[in-house]
């Protein structure tokens, strides 16, 4: 799956097979439903994961629980637009 398929795939009723957790969470956030998004990543310590922890909280508008995430994740990543770090996390996701 490339980021043009996943960005298509955002109308269907439900995400695509196989999509890592972190992909999954993306993909339920532009759903709106931020706490399913969350819930995804809430437990898991992979890079990605925390990556993607991070933005959410992000969005949600806790920086500090974003530093956090941000921290933990080793990337420090960060775009200036959220829609920006997200689809730069969608590519990044699908390397």
């Amino acid at each position: 799956m490339d980021a043009s398929q996943f960005k298509n795939s955002l109308t269907d009723a439900t995400p695509p097979a196989g999509l890592s957790a972190a992909l999954e969470a993306l993909w339920w956030d532009v759903q709106g439903d931020w706490t399913r998004a969350h819930d995804l990543v809430n437990e898991l310590e992979s890079p990605d994961a925390m990556a993607v922890h991070a933005y959410l909280h992000r969005k949600e508008g806790e920086q500090w629980n974003a530093e956090y995430w941000y921290k933990r994740s080793g990337t420090g990543f960060r775009r200036p637009a959220l829609d920006a770090e997200w689809a730069a996390l969608v590519e990044g996701l699908l390397v």
